[in-house]
């Protein structure tokens, strides 16, 4: 498999929350894998639910200081900004497929970016949303891309 990767919120989440092990060690694997391949995308809408999660949700939480930084280093993989391409992508994926609407942006925006690729436990693994094919990073290993 071949193409970029978009990540959901709550894989970023689970790289930081260790009260679920065997998540946390998946969901680090699959970071690293995408800091390594250079493959990783995302949006601002899950740069700024990551921060909110991990420094007001998480028991225990982490500082801000320390979740800013994480959500500076991910600026590099080049966040997708949630303009009017993105909601016009996200609206004709929640007439599709009937999704959520948090979760049709999340879908929109990895379309608009490129991605091949949406790592999320969220949605159906394999599901095929248009070009984005869902990935349960909890089910599939990253060296099968």
């Amino acid at each position: 498999m071949t193409g970029e990767v978009f990540v959901d919120t709550n894989i970023l989440v689970y790289s930081r929350d260790e009260t679920e092990p065997t998540k946390h060690a998946k969901a680090r694997a699959w970071i690293a894998h995408l800091w390594s391949t250079r493959r990783g995308r995302l949006s601002t809408q899950v740069l700024q639910e990551f921060y909110v999660t991990v420094t007001e949700k998480l028991d225990p939480g982490l500082d801000r200081e320390s979740a800013r930084q994480d959500v500076r280093s991910f600026v590099t993989w080049r966040p997708v900004t949630v303009d009017a391409s993105v909601l016009e992508a996200a609206w004709r994926v929640q007439d599709r497929y009937r999704l959520s609407w948090w979760d049709s942006l999340i879908v929109g925006a990895a379309e608009i970016a490129g991605c091949a690729y949406l790592l999320t436990e969220d949605l159906q693994t394999h599901q095929e949303l248009g070009e984005v094919r869902v990935v349960d990073p909890f089910r599939v290993s990253p060296d099968t891309l």
